[in-house]
């Protein structure tokens, strides 16, 4: 299937063979983890704990959100906002420019529409109700991250890509034009032509892949984003490192902090955040407003589709958080955020209507499916 993206090679591949983190047949992470980050007397999830365990792991009824465009039309009094429009899927306004990260607005995060997690509801907005983009930020190549139908359609307008070392094949097979694609290895940076606009790869502890065979052949990260006024980081998808300390010494704290909180579970949480230790991430980070992304979207893991948000409410005044919270589709300034409310509470009170065979659909897993998905 076309999904499945394309094999890094040529020249492309020369490059990410060159790269500190290539280890000979593949890419790894190169930070020792933590002990107590995943417990190894968790199994994995099966595929029927995955299909039918678990409680609330998807909500009810309908999440609220807001028509952002409205708020586009004005730019942001303080010079950065951003709308969260779903999982991590981010529009950044930042001293005049538009980025979007990890663009995600398929129906599922898989190979297929047939099959795989499916998104709890569409996007605040249509794709081509999004304003003109400055740059497109790509973290790495999962499909919950890189999706085929949305990179397809976004190749249509002249916004350019900024993305990890392989990732780039990808984005090429699924019509973005090479001389629209930069890829960079860790603590390389791209500056955007005509602006002050800084983006920097920086560390993360992950993995990648879109099919059984090609697991760790394109590079993952994490991003920064900069400008004199403004800074922004992106987790994309991360366990805990040190390397968040690393990061604040050699680019400087952050105004906007956006990290991932769900999809977490105690097998994979060397390679996933979740809420807790998402917060220490934040801390190491030199804290900053944080805007959690990376669930209410997808159901990508055994806990309550809204566990994340309430675990970070309840901690977030003890640890002095500066937690942004917005529905999905509402624009936020950090510098004028107000207190984060739990909006999500009301959801699972009123029922979705099921769609004819959608179970079936969701049921038609491969078996062969690795896990985590992302």
């Amino acid at each position: 299937m076309k999904a499945f993206g394309k094999k890094p090679d040529g020249a492309r591949q020369e490059r990410m063979r060159a790269s500190p983190m290539w280890a000979g047949d593949g890419f790894r992470n190169i930070y020792p983890i933590a002990p107590g980050l995943r417990d190894p007397n968790v199994k994995m999830p099966s595929l029927k704990d995955f299909l039918c365990g678990g409680e609330r792991r998807m909500p009810n009824g309908p999440l609220p959100t807001l028509d952002p465009r409205h708020a586009w039309r004005k730019p942001p009094e303080s010079g950065l906002r951003a709308t969260w429009l779903g999982h991590s899927s981010v529009l950044i306004e930042i001293d005049g420019l538009r980025l979007l990260t990890d663009p995600v607005w398929g129906p599922r995060a898989s190979p297929t529409r047939l099959a795989g997690p499916k998104r709890f509801q569409p996007a605040p907005v249509k794709l081509k109700e999004l304003p003109p983009l400055d740059l497109v930020l790509v973290s790495h190549d999962h499909y919950d991250h890189l999706d085929y139908p949305t990179i397809r359609e976004l190749a249509k307008t002249p916004a350019p890509f900024v993305t990890s070392l392989g990732v780039g094949a990808h984005l090429e097979a699924f019509g973005v034009p090479r001389e629209r694609i930069t890829e960079l290895d860790w603590w390389e940076s791209y500056q955007h032509p005509g602006s002050e606009l800084v983006v920097t790869a920086t560390p993360s502890q992950h993995f990648s892949g879109r099919g059984l065979k090609d697991r760790n052949a394109t590079l993952w990260s994490s991003l920064s984003m900069r400008t004199p006024r403004h800074s922004v980081f992106f987790s994309g998808d991360t366990g805990l490192t040190g390397q968040f300390e690393e990061i604040r010494e050699r680019l400087g704290a952050f105004d906007l902090v956006m990290l991932e909180v769900g999809a977490h579970h105690p097998a994979w949480g060397d390679i996933h955040l979740g809420p807790d230790n998402a917060l220490k991430a934040l801390e190491l980070l030199g804290g900053g407003a944080f805007l959690p992304v990376h669930w209410g979207t997808f159901n990508l893991a055994m806990h309550a589709w809204d566990a994340p948000a309430e675990t970070l409410l309840a901690s977030a005044e003890r640890h002095n958080v500066r937690l942004l919270m917005p529905r999905q589709g509402e624009a936020v300034e950090p510098a004028h955020a107000e207190r984060a409310t739990p909006w999500w509470r009301g959801v699972d009170s009123v029922a979705l209507p099921q769609e004819p065979g959608a179970a079936e659909a969701d049921a038609a897993v491969p078996k062969s499916m690795p896990w985590p998905q992302d």
